[in-house]
């Protein structure tokens, strides 16, 4: 009887402004998989960037565990192994937490495809203070351009979404109402939630 070959998820894994050795890079291939495996056997792929800001390290980790599902850690250190370390443990952390209503969510919604939007981030406007001559109504210069899905959601799958991705704020459907929506982080650590179509 054949054995079934053992899943293996892409990882990539990059340094910025230091040299990533074989030895990092094993380790981190090594823990990030069998984190991953533990809660989603299947998981697509992972991306590993690791940077140097002065005399620390930083650890952002990013695993795409389903269509559309992102899982983002990041953690800081004074030395590359242990901000990997512990980026790992807080991602562990968010997967374990929401292991079951990922997995009830991507059985439900395994048909939905979900609408298409672009996304974009602005270059962060000059300082007015730099001259008093320049026009009051700039047109933002574009960095990066982007597609993205705007799926439909309950409002705790957004908040899901939102935590698991470590993100500020984001646009979905709501499910029980068809009307686009937004969450948010608030500055208080709070969950904002936008919903038009409730008035």
């Amino acid at each position: 009887m054949a054995l079934e070959p053992k899943w293996r998820m892409q990882i990539s894994v990059t340094g910025k402004q230091l040299d990533v050795g074989d030895s990092l890079r094993a380790h981190i291939n090594e823990s990030l998989g069998a984190t991953v495996q533990k809660y989603f056997g299947k998981a697509i792929d992972a991306a590993v960037v690791l940077s140097r800001d002065a005399r620390m390290f930083r650890a952002d980790i990013t695993v795409h565990v389903g269509k559309g599902i992102q899982v983002r850690a990041h953690d800081v250190a004074d030395d590359a192994y242990a901000a990997f370390d512990v980026s790992l443990a807080n991602l562990g952390k968010r997967l374990r937490r929401h292991k079951r209503r990922l997995r009830d969510h991507h059985k439900s919604r395994a048909e939905d495809s979900g609408e298409s939007a672009q996304t974009y981030v602005l270059a962060a406007p000059a300082d007015a203070a730099e001259s008093d001559h320049a026009p009051t109504r700039e047109t933002p210069v574009v960095i990066a351009e982007a597609t993205s899905t705007i799926e439909p959601l309950t409002v705790s799958e957004a908040v899901m979404r939102l935590d698991l991705a470590d993100m500020a704020a984001m646009v979905f459907r709501n499910a029980g109402n068809g009307a686009l929506n937004v969450v948010y982080r608030r500055p208080d650590g709070n969950i904002g939630w936008i919903d038009p179509g409730s008035s």
